[in-house]
């Protein structure tokens, strides 16, 4: 039975991202002091993003982009719009991918 009234999740995800939805869904790296800190210490980098992004998008979007993995994302809507705090398995790799954005 092919025709289930039921919608399959499983065909959104198979989709790629191309390059330009994703500059679309990650607007730019937030960076003040205390995003500065986050890189160091707790391996975390802070991107404002588009409002009506979901969390695996902006997973997706971060794979395409900067050819990494993310681990654990938490989002907050605050005045300077949608921000996407995206935790990565290491410092090191945190640190690594702020050196290229030129947060470092």
């Amino acid at each position: 039975m092919n025709s289930s009234k039921y919608y399959d999740h499983n065909k959104t995800r198979s989709r790629t991202m191309s390059v330009l939805e994703a500059n679309h869904i990650i607007l730019k790296p937030h960076i003040t002091e205390k995003t500065f800190e986050m890189v160091e210490s707790g391996s975390r980098i802070c991107f404002i993003v588009s409002n009506r992004a979901t969390k695996p998008q902006i997973r997706q979007a971060i794979s395409v982009l900067y050819n990494t993995q993310a681990g654990r994302i938490n989002t907050a809507r605050t005045l300077y719009g949608k921000k996407a705090f995206v935790v990565f398995e290491s410092a090191a790799k945190a640190k690594d991918l702020a050196t290229d954005i030129g947060m470092l």
